[in-house]
């Protein structure tokens, strides 16, 4: 568990932009029913936590994509990170819709990214990958290259290692799931038995059952 990583998990728990509830567990809308929900849209309103999530960001591109020429953000949660990481780095930011707009000139990305640009796409939340995905391969059909996908959060699902390997690309997340509730259990926010029930949701979520009330 890296400093960053601890660093991160504390601030998306102080500002409640994770709660987690494995007695009494969320419905996603892919039938899913998870113990854990995820708004880090919330981090953009808390400048220490906003500045440490876009230091570390940016320290990674840094260190492991120093060849990057654009920072791209995924639509709608990941474009006020990836602002301020381009601002940071100096560099060109675009951002990629879900989907070509439906009138004018039906583009789907914004900004301005070419075919001989390097492109490190950044989200904020990572579940199966679906969207950021989704946003490379529009990237990727302009003739760029995606060097590679960073997000805050990662439930570190099966179904997304799976994913990112299908699609031959690199994620990284400045914290993750297991971090986040080992964290919570070392603040006494859950119990050994409700985090014993959380490690087993992110091994297999279709089949995983709440903790037992006591």
């Amino acid at each position: 568990m890296t400093e960053i990583a601890r660093q991160i998990a504390k601030d998306l728990l102080d500002i409640n932009a994770v709660t987690l509830s494995p007695k009494a567990p969320f419905t996603w809308a892919s039938g899913i029913q998870a113990p854990i929900y995820t708004d880090n849209r919330r981090t953009i309103a808390f400048p220490a936590v906003r500045t440490h999530i876009a230091d570390g960001l940016a320290a990674y591109i840094k260190a492991n994509f120093p060849e990057a020429t654009v920072i791209a953000g995924v639509a709608t949660a990941g474009i006020p990170h990836a602002a301020i990481v381009a601002d940071k780095l100096g560099l060109p930011m675009s951002y990629v819709r879900s989907k070509p707009k439906d009138h004018g000139t039906g583009q789907q990305i914004e900004g301005q990214i070419l075919a001989t640009d390097k492109v490190v796409l950044i989200d904020d939340l990572i579940s199966t990958g679906g969207s950021v995905l989704g946003a490379a391969k529009a990237v990727q059909r302009s003739g760029a290259e995606v060097l590679g996908v960073l997000g805050i959060f990662s439930y570190e699902l099966p179904d997304s290692t799976e994913n990112f390997a299908k699609a031959e690309l690199s994620l990284h997340t400045l914290t993750n799931y297991s971090t986040l509730i080992q964290l919570a259990n070392e603040n006494h926010d859950i119990d050994q038995d409700e985090l014993d029930s959380l490690r087993q949701w992110r091994k297999d979520p279709w089949h995983w059952q709440p903790a037992q009330t006591k």
